[in-house]
């Protein structure tokens, strides 16, 4: 069994977003590989509170950039997008840059896969904005130690 087929859900969605942020397809595609309808929708539960802490963030701290940026930031980690939802991201960002958040607030309803490679994306582009690379990267990693830690039954201390 390969270390993919062991995680959880919860840990899959952080490798689908580090995939992304890594811009590497074939990540993406491990990180989902083997998963059923209701993993997926586990998956996107993890990716959404991702994306919910992620624009608290942004709003705390106010960090502003323009729709062309923030576009830019997605268009450039969907490329590791399977081709069929790289156009579904690409307006799903316009809306979003534009105020219409709906997209990304949407029930995953009959495309549970499409919802996660959406949401994941927003993950990556976000956190990229917000914290840049290496700061996302290790944002990630400790959010990974924590759902690890409650996986095993420990105390993360977060």
């Amino acid at each position: 069994m390969s270390d993919g087929a062991q995680k959880s859900p919860g840990r899959r969605a952080v490798d689908v977003v580090r995939g992304y942020a890594d811009r590497d397809a074939i990540a993406v595609q491990d990180a989902l590989a083997g998963l059923d309808a209701v993993a997926w929708m586990e998956m996107y539960a993890v990716l959404s509170g991702l994306l919910r802490s992620t624009v608290s963030i942004i709003e705390v701290t106010g960090e502003r950039w323009t729709a062309g940026q923030l576009v830019e930031h997605a268009d450039e980690v969907a490329a590791a997008a399977p081709p069929h939802y790289e156009f579904a991201i690409a307006e799903a960002a316009r809306a979003w840059s534009r105020g219409d958040q709906s997209t990304l607030s949407t029930p995953p309803g009959r495309d549970p896969l499409g919802a996660v490679h959406v949401t994941a994306v927003f993950v990556a582009a976000l956190g990229l904005a917000l914290w840049g690379r290496t700061g996302f990267l290790g944002v990630l990693t400790a959010y990974d130690d924590t759902v690890t830690a409650i996986v095993n039954g420990q105390s993360s201390g977060l």
